[in-house]
């Protein structure tokens, strides 16, 4: 259950404070009958405010509650106690007056100071019901809580949500009348082709060869067939190319120089002589 709540009150408080700018710390009114109640359960006030509202708490106080619990004597002497640890609020009352007339008259008709009301007083709880965005806290039994929104509130915050999703009427002096009520019109003419119905232009295919027949070409080599051993009685063609004075080339047909040997001078040979004659 404690789960359950403290999602629900962080939708609750996402809601005050996202649609009605309620912000940390929150200001916390207190009533002289929360203050009684506290002492009675044995409540710690100020923490248990911070774990309904989910955020850093300002409690406060009014002189006229502070007043009320005066009148009550001696036996509230610890709820007096703990309502002067409080921030005090000036309500500019002269004279006392009850502490529920005293709040009704502080939050006003819209609550514009976004007060949080902690009250354990039934009429005043039902007063604040009928004011827009006003968070009302009280103790059921030992245990803290926060009040629902009331129908007031959630008609004014569908109220604010439809307001601000109407244009302006300095978008609609921008816009102008003509523009905004006839959309402009395509101005009709001929249309180009469809460029996927073009035929793409053809390129032009290049013929490649590949690289040994250019070498073979280039340097003059001999077909596979030219190269065929002749058949048994038969002679060999002699070729143009099979010329002794042909020089070699290299691959790009060019003639290369043939290194010439040096001939070896032939030694003269001795003839013995006969020396027995």
């Amino acid at each position: 259950m404690r789960q359950k709540r403290a999602k629900a009150y962080k939708k609750l408080m996402s809601l005050y404070s996202m649609t009605f700018g309620f912000r940390q710390p929150y200001q916390v009114l207190v009533d002289s009958e929360m203050c009684k109640a506290a002492i009675d359960h044995k409540i710690e006030l100020v923490k248990q405010l911070g774990t309904v509202l989910l955020g850093e708490v300002k409690p406060m106080i009014t002189q006229c509650c502070i007043h009320e619990l005066y009148l009550q004597g001696k036996s509230q002497q610890p709820a007096v106690d703990l309502a002067k640890t409080f921030e005090r609020r000036k309500c500019n009352h002269r004279e006392a007056i009850p502490g529920d007339d005293c709040l009704v008259s502080v939050v006003g008709d819209t609550n514009k100071h976004r007060y949080v009301i902690a009250t354990q007083s039934q009429p005043l709880r039902s007063k604040l019901r009928t004011v827009p965005a006003v968070p009302i806290v009280h103790v059921n039994r030992t245990v803290m809580v926060l009040e629902p929104p009331s129908d007031l509130t959630i008609e004014t915050k569908q109220a604010m949500e439809e307001k601000a999703m109407q244009p302006k009427a300095a978008d609609l002096t921008l816009v102008g009348p003509s523009t905004a009520a006839e959309p402009p019109r395509k101005k009709k003419g001929p249309k180009g082709p469809n460029p996927l119905s073009v035929k793409k232009k053809k390129k032009p295919i290049e013929v490649s060869t590949p690289k040994a027949k250019v070498k073979g070409k280039l340097a003059g080599q001999k077909s596979d067939a030219e190269r065929m051993p002749a058949k048994a009685g038969e002679k060999r063609k002699r070729d143009d190319d099979d010329v002794h004075d042909a020089k070699p080339t290299d691959v790009l047909g060019e003639a290369v120089s043939r290194p010439t040997k040096k001939r070896r001078r032939r030694k003269p040979v001795e003839v013995p002589t006969d020396t027995n004659s």
